[in-house]
C-alpha cells in the first residue's frame, strides 16, 4: 500500500512538472485589434489646360515678338496652367496680316499681332487715329491711345461684330518712305510705285503725294519686289526697314514721318469662348501688362536699327521744314474724307498735342 502511494506521488509530480514546462493551458488572451493604415490623401486631379496659337509675321527678336513670348508667359504664370499660349513668329502660320485677321474671324486662330491699318475696315474709327501727320511725337500719340480715345477704338474692336476682340497697343514708331532713288520734294514721288499696307486711306496717302500705292504683299515680300523692280520701295518704321533687310534693296530713308500707326495685339471670339470668363479676364489683363514691355523694347530697338542701316551706307533724307509743310498740305483731302463724323476726336487729339 505504502509502495502504491509513492507511486501514485510520483506519478501527479511529474504530471505537474510537465504542465509547468510546456507553459499554462490556457487559451491567450485576445489581442487587440490593429489599428486601420491611415488613408492617404488623394492626388490632386490634373490641371486641365487649352493650348492657343499665336501669329506673329515678324522675326524672332523683334520688339513685337518679345513680347508676344512674354504675353504667353504671364498668361500661363496668371492661369496656373490653365492656359497655354504658342507663339509662331516669322510669318510661320500666316505670312500677312491679314490672313491671321481672317483666321481670327474663323476662331481658327486665338492671337495675332497686326498693324491697326487693316483693322480700320472693321472699325472706321481707326483711321482718325492714324491720318497723316497728326501727331507731334511718340509721347503725343501715347497720351492719345493710353487715354479715353484709345481705349474706347479697343473696346469698339470686339463691339463692331467683325469677331475681333482688341486687347493691347504696342508701339511700332513712325514709318518714313524709303526708295530706291532720292526724294526731296513732293514732286521726286511722282510716278513712284509703292508697297502700302492694305489700307485704302495709306493708298490715298500716296495717290496724294503723286505716287501709285501697291497692296497686297506681305512684309516679307517686299525686298524681293523690290529687287525684282515689281515696286520702287515701301514705307515703314526703322527696325522694320532694317530687320527685313529692305535697306539693302532700297537705299534711300526719306525721314517724313507721315504717320504713326500702332501695333494692335488682337483675339478670337470665337476661340476665346473655349475659356472660362475668369481666365479671359486674366487674358486681357496680361495683354496690358506687356504694353510697357513691348515699349522700352521698341526704343531700344529703334536706336540700334537705325545705327545699323546708317553704318550699313543708308542715304537717309531729312525735308527742309518746307517741303515737310507742303507733304502735309496735300493730305487736306484725307482728313475731309477719313475724319468725316471725327472731326470731333480729331480736334481732341490736336488739343492734346498742344501740351507737347
Amino acid at each position: 500500500m505504502k509502495k502504491l502511494f509513492v507511486a501514485l506521488l510520483m506519478v501527479l509530480t511529474v504530471l505537474s512538472l510537465s504542465v509547468f514546462a510546456n507553459g499554462s493551458t490556457e487559451a491567450p488572451a485576445a489581442q487587440p485589434a490593429a489599428a486601420p493604415a491611415a488613408t492617404k490623401p488623394a492626388a490632386p486631379a490634373p490641371v486641365k489646360s487649352i493650348t492657343l496659337k499665336l501669329s506673329e509675321v515678324h522675326a524672332e527678336g523683334y520688339p513685337t515678338s518679345l513680347a508676344d513670348h512674354e504675353f504667353a508667359r504671364l498668361v500661363e504664370a496668371k492661369t496656373n496652367g490653365r492656359v497655354k499660349i504658342e507663339v509662331y513668329t516669322g510669318g510661320t502660320l500666316y505670312a500677312q496680316e491679314t490672313g491671321s485677321i481672317e483666321a481670327l474671324q474663323a476662331g481658327d486662330l486665338a492671337f495675332c499681332r497686326v498693324s491697326a491699318s487693316p483693322v480700320a475696315s472693321y472699325v472706321p474709327a481707326i483711321n482718325a487715329i492714324q491720318l497723316p501727320y497728326l501727331y507731334k511725337n511718340s509721347a503725343h500719340e501715347w497720351a492719345v491711345l493710353d487715354g479715353a480715345i484709345g481705349q474706347k477704338m479697343l473696346a469698339d474692336i470686339e463691339a463692331s461684330g467683325s469677331g475681333l476682340m482688341g486687347l493691347c497697343y504696342y508701339d511700332s514708331g513712325c514709318r518714313s518712305f524709303y526708295l530706291t532713288k532720292a526724294v526731296h520734294t513732293v514732286a521726286d514721288m511722282k510716278g513712284l510705285k509703292i508697297r502700302m499696307q492694305n489700307n485704302q486711306m495709306m493708298v490715298d496717302m500716296v495717290t496724294a503725294l503723286g505716287a501709285t500705292g501697291v497692296t497686297g504683299i506681305g512684309p516679307n515680300d517686299v525686298y524681293s519686289a523690290i529687287t525684282q523692280k515689281v515696286i520702287d520701295g515701301a514705307e515703314n518704321n526703322w527696325p522694320t526697314y532694317q530687320n527685313m533687310g529692305d535697306y539693302e534693296a532700297a537705299k534711300f530713308y526719306i525721314l517724313d514721318g507721315h504717320t504713326r500707326v500702332p501695333e494692335i495685339l488682337l483675339g478670337s471670339v470665337a476661340a476665346l469662348k473655349k475659356v472660362s470668363a475668369e481666365d479671359l479676364a486674366i487674358i486681357k489683363q496680361c495683354a496690358k501688362d506687356t504694353e510697357e514691355f513691348e515699349k522700352t523694347k521698341w526704343a531700344e530697338k529703334e536706336k540700334q536699327s537705325e545705327k545699323i542701316v546708317r553704318e550699313k551706307g543708308t542715304t537717309v533724307i531729312e525735308l527742309t521744314p518746307e517741303v515737310l509743310a507742303d507733304f502735309q498740305s496735300r493730305m487736306a483731302p484725307l482728313y475731309t474724307k477719313y475724319g468725316k463724323g471725327y472731326e470731333d476726336i480729331i480736334k481732341q487729339i490736336q488739343d492734346i498735342g498742344k501740351k507737347y
